[in-house]
Order: structure tokens, then sequence, then C-alpha cells
């Protein structure tokens, strides 16, 4: 018990020792050991290492997830070491919107089956997307944590311990100089030497620590060319996944279409589909004949169509078209070979061939 009592007494004493120090070194009325020159370098260099890894895992973690209530809720429950709940990331929710949409127009449908490929493809984006997320957070976001949470800590509580040890050294050297008789300046000289032995050791123990974040930077390029190599895996995958989906809708009589000719503000050229008409008959090679194409082409008298797609009358000698209605149609000579003559009930009017499916 008595030693206890001695041992709180004395390190009240240092705490206050080094709080006199501190106050009278702010005010200019004591000397203060500076840290030579290499030392304070690596210091400096730690702390911004330490500021700009926080920035980067920050705005990573932003890039990765937009949203900041999802991201609180990912940190409490790696917090808690429960698993995070699967959840659908928007590429994958809108993705399931259009394929439910249509299969609720008709997968036989034109519209309907295109909403339904779209839909796949933003699903296979929002896979990819998935994996991205998964490979990052391995490779890139877990290594700067670690460094942040690990090995800066460290840095901070041996950095801390220095400065205490200064403190010690130079309230060593106040009272040395304060010393009048023999036997107090004999034990002051005794305490400054041992204070300046443990200072010493201790600003080595510290200048190891920090030399040691070149190995962190090296270790973090190495992570940042994973993550640079997990971004082109997954832009690459989506641009492959947009050109296969584009393919396919160019198989559907619609108007989707850019401008051919027309290029960025910039001076790049944009990426453009060929241009198909709103309205009319669409080209045979572009629109998804039947193979009776030929038949209603040079048929004679009336028959039966079903339509394929839907169509919007151009003009009062049209007919406008619904999927998957049944319309008689009839050849009239002298009329465009790409038109017929279709009737509904009363209305009659031009209808494109291409549209059409002859009946048995």
């Amino acid at each position: 018990m008595d030693f206890n009592v001695k041992r709180l007494a004395a390190d009240a004493g240092t705490l206050f020792s080094r709080a006199v120090q501190f106050t009278e070194e702010k005010f200019g009325q004591a000397e203060k050991t500076e840290l030579d020159a290499h030392l304070d370098n690596l210091l400096t260099r730690a702390e911004t290492t330490k500021h700009w890894t926080e920035k980067i895992l920050k705005q990573t973690e932003v890039l990765l997830q937009p949203n900041p209530n999802v991201r609180i809720e990912e940190f409490l429950y790696e917090k808690l070491d429960k698993k995070v709940p699967t959840r659908m990331n928007n590429h994958e929710l809108l993705g399931q919107s259009m394929i439910d949409s249509g299969n609720e127009f008709g997968p036989g449908t034109a519209y309907g089956n295109a909403l339904i490929k779209c839909g796949e493809t933003e699903k296979q984006i929002g896979g990819a997307e998935r994996e991205l997320i998964q490979s990052s957070a391995i490779n890139f976001l877990t290594p700067f944590r670690n460094f942040l949470e690990g090995d800066f800590k460290t840095i901070l509580k041996e950095r801390k311990l220095l400065q205490n040890k200064r403190l010690d050294l130079d309230a060593a050297k106040t009272k040395l100089k304060k010393a009048k008789m023999a036997d107090a300046r004999a034990l002051a000289e005794q305490d400054l030497k041992m204070t300046q032995s443990e200072f010493d050791r201790q600003a080595e123990i510290t200048r190891l620590l920090l030399e040691g974040v070149n190995s962190t930077h090296a270790h973090h390029l190495h992570c940042l060319n994973d993550f640079v190599e997990a971004q082109m895996t997954y832009y690459a995958q989506c641009y492959q996944y947009m050109v296969n989906l584009q393919k396919q809708l160019g198989n559907f009589p619609s108007a989707f279409s850019s401008n051919n000719n027309q290029s960025t503000a910039s001076g790049t050229a944009s990426i453009s589909v060929p241009i198909l008409p709103l309205s009319g008959p669409l080209p045979a090679n572009t629109a998804n004949a039947s193979s009776g194409f030929t038949e209603l082409q040079n048929f004679s008298g009336s028959r039966k169509a079903r339509v394929l797609y839907d169509y919007d009358a151009a003009g009062s000698n049209e007919l406008s078209l619904l999927a998957d209605e049944v319309i008689m149609v009839s050849s009239v000579p002298g009329m465009d070979s790409d038109w017929l003559m279709g009737e509904r009930g009363n209305q009659k009017g031009k209808v494109p061939i291409t549209y059409l499916e002859l009946l048995n």
C-alpha cells in the first residue's frame, strides 16, 4: 500500500512537472528542446499521409456507395460484427422493374421484349458493380483503414511518449539551472542524464516507426493498381453488355436513334446507332420481318394478317395498327410494293407490310 502511494505521488509529481514545463514554454519562459530536422520531417510526412489517406478513403466510399444512409448502416453492421444484409443495387432494381413491366406488356410484343432485354442487361451491370465494390473493399479500402486504425495509431502513441520524454528532459534542464547547492546540482545532473537517455531512446523508436511510412506508401501503390484494375474490368464489362444490348435492340423495328453525324462539343465523336424512320415501312434488312415477307409482296386477293408491332398512321390514307391484332389485307395495283391495303371493320388504309405476318 505504501509503495502504491509513493508511486502515485511520483506520477503526480511528474505530471505536474510536465504541465509547468509546457506552460512556461508557451509563455516563452523556458527553453524547449527541438527535434532534429530529419525526425521533424518524418512526423510531417506521416501527418500528410494520414490526412490524404482519410480523404481518399472517404471519397472512395462515396463513389462506391453514394447513399449516405446505407453507408452509415453498413458501418454500424461492421462495428457490431454483423453480416450486412444483401440488397439489390440501383441497376438491379431498375433491371427488375424493366423485366416486370416487359412481362406485363407481353414478351411477344416488341416493346415488352425490348424492356426484358434492357432489364436483363441492367441486372448484369448491377452484378458487375457488386463485384467492383467487393474487390475494392478487400484490396483498396481495407488496407487504407488498417493503416489509419493500426499503424498510425501506434505512431501517435509513440509520438505522445516522445513529447512527454522531451518535457521531462527540459524540466530536468531547468531544474539543473536552478540548483545552487552542490548536492542538489549532483542530483539534478543525474536526473538530466537519465531523462536524456530516455528521450534519445524514445526518439529512435519513433523514428523507426515513421520511416516505416515508406513501406506504407509502397503497399498503398500496389492497392491503387488493384483498384484501377477492378474499375477497368467493371467498365469493360459494362461496355460489352451495352454493345450486346444495342445489337439486340437493332433487330427491333423501333426508332432508337441518335445523330450519326453529330459530335460532342469538345470535338470527340459520339457513339451513335443508325437512324430509323419514325413512321412508314422499315427497310427489310433492319426490320424483324416474318418468314412470309416475300409472300406478302406477291399474293393476290384478300388475306388475314397478324400485326407484329404497333404502328401510328402518318396520314389519313394510312391505318394505325396495334400489335397482335388481326386485320384483312389486300394488294392494290400501282401501290408501292412496301405497302398493302388494310381493313379493320369499316376502317381502311395503307399499312406497311414489314409490320405484318400473313396467316393461312
